[in-house]
């Protein structure tokens, strides 16, 4: 994947409030970033970085400015070497590790930074932000490691890639390999550059990455409980299942409007506002009947946690804040990444969710006992092959490993908080490992649905075989159509993980529009 092109929809910077999709868009680059260049905004940006300027001119003392970081707050920096400490920041903080952001999530992270700084109390010149926006524009990625964040003092060490790249320090992707971040900067023109007093910590002490990982993780997970929805509906048909347990009456004495509308989502797919009880069997097992109350928690939980992230998006973040209109520097906290933290903690307990109910629902599908009709397995194989042949046996093992390990990472991040530089930072949000959780546990839950739209493929054509024509809602014929053309039906033992592989970039790519309702 590579920038967005010149004539692609712009996103304007600029101080004003940004939505999830501004971000997701410029990762996928499907958007580019516009700068602002109204004389008011760069006015604005232009004060704070003078103030700055003037408040060192008159030996004001102004933490990270004049003064040591963190713990160091008390040791005061001579005059003649303020303006080496912004390199030192982020030089020291050149320690991260793990695997690298994809570009996905390394352009979420520079546009989340470049509108936090748009506020204009960070005290940055506007030649910063103008350094950012080229970065995107010319799609120059820092090489950003994942791991060594705790959240508060924000990302301080991812970002510090972030900072160095602006200056050419260190490596970036950029036209589809890894080289060093001057050589990319002069592939354009561009000047490394020096950064001013306050700039170093403007760029680092903020919470940009787990805020880019959030916006990516809600978004993927608002589509993953569409599609288990819509796999829901799937196995309803296949197993024979009673449509009537998502009656619109039922629903309606239990106000959760998510649930609600998961359960009319139902009802559109089977093709029946009030659809005809299924005589043979009262009550199915609780993974289909009870499928909009477990879709239904994300599905109430999304608005909520939109609002949380997008507070944190469109907020100021670093410290201290510099406010040049009344000529004041406000020392605080608002690098802490308690909301965001929570926010993940809540979305990958709900998506995990999401894997464990489509999970019990493959268990059913597949198991002879349980499925009212269909061939173990869902082995499509007949005569004297059927003893041979094995069906989506291993492929259930495999959504069982996927779904445990998904559970297995719910374990809240945000209480594990750690004192850390010397007790300067002793209360911590965590807040990037929880994005980080929720996004493998994303990443698993999208695997789980990969096999389960194999199921879908294999167990609505069984089901046809065994009852005869299934009447498929338009929605639901079309999809089972799309799937049939993607996975052929599994009658002999064969290797499925390439299909697998291309229903998993589909569903990253949102290649199926569902549902009109929101």
């Amino acid at each position: 994947m590579t920038a967005a092109p010149p004539d692609a929809l712009p996103i304007l910077v600029d101080g004003r409030p940004l939505r999830i999709e501004d971000v997701v868009a410029v990762a996928r680059a499907e958007a580019r970033v516009a700068l602002s260049r109204d004389p008011a905004f760069e006015a604005r940006i232009n004060r704070g970085a003078d103030f700055v300027d003037r408040l060192i001119a008159e030996d004001g003392v102004v933490y990270g400015v004049s003064t040591g970081y963190g713990d160091s707050c008390t040791v005061a920096i001579p005059p003649s070497l303020v303006a080496e400490l912004p390199h030192h920041l982020y030089a020291y903080h050149g320690c991260g590790l793990g695997r690298f952001l994809d570009p996905q999530e390394t352009r979420a992270v520079l546009l989340v930074r470049l509108q936090s700084l748009a506020q204009g109390v960070s005290g940055v010149s506007l030649g910063l932000l103008r350094q950012l926006e080229a970065l995107l524009a010319h799609d120059i990625l820092p090489m950003i490691p994942a791991e060594g964040s705790v959240g508060a003092s924000g990302d301080l060490t991812p970002l510090s890639y972030v900072a160095a790249v602006l200056c050419g320090e260190r490596e970036v992707w950029h036209q589809g390999r890894v080289m060093p971040a001057a050589e990319a900067l002069a592939l354009h023109g561009l000047q490394p550059l020096r950064l001013r007093p306050k700039e170093g910590l403007a760029i680092m002490n903020g919470t940009a990455v787990m805020t880019a990982l959030a916006c990516l993780a809600w978004r993927r997970a608002d589509y993953l409980g569409r599609l288990a929805t819509r796999i829901t509906a799937f196995n309803v048909l296949a197993s024979a299942g009673n449509a009537h347990h998502f009656d619109q009456t039922l629903f309606s004495v239990k106000p959760h409007k998510g649930q609600q509308r998961v359960a009319a989502r139902l009802r559109a797919d089977l093709a029946s506002d009030r659809p005809p009880r299924n005589e043979q069997r009262l009550q199915d097992r609780y993974s289909l009947r009870c499928a909009p109350h477990v879709v239904g928690v994300l599905e109430d939980a999304l608005p909520w946690l939109r609002t949380n992230i997008e507070d944190e998006l469109n907020s100021a973040n670093d410290n201290p804040i510099i406010d040049a209109v009344e000529e004041r520097v406000l020392h605080g906290g608002h690098f802490y990444g308690g909301h965001i933290a929570f926010a993940m903690d809540s979305l990958k307990n709900a998506v995990a969710n999401l894997a464990d109910l489509l999970d019990r629902q493959m268990a059913l599908v597949v198991d002879a006992r349980y499925s009212h009709g269909l061939p173990a397995n869902l082995s499509a194989a007949r005569g004297e092959r059927a003893a041979l042949n094995h069906g989506l046996k291993a492929l259930q093992i495999s959504a069982s490993a996927w779904t445990a390990e998904a559970l297995k990472l719910t374990m809240p991040a945000s209480v594990f908080s750690r004192s850390t530089e010397c007790h300067n930072q002793d209360k911590v949000s965590m807040g990037t490992i929880a994005a980080r959780d929720a996004l493998r546990i994303i990443d698993l839950t999208e695997q789980v649905v990969v096999a389960l739209l194999v199921t879908a493929r294999q167990g609505i054509t069984l089901r046809e075989a065994v009852s005869g024509e299934l009447k498929l809602s338009p929605a639901l014929a079309g999809m089972h159509a799309d799937l049939a053309a993607r996975v052929p039906l599994v009658v002999e033992d064969r290797a499925l993980d390439v299909e697998l592989r291309g229903l998993l970039a589909a569903v990253r790519a949102e290649t199926w529009s569902l549902y009109a309702d929101a």
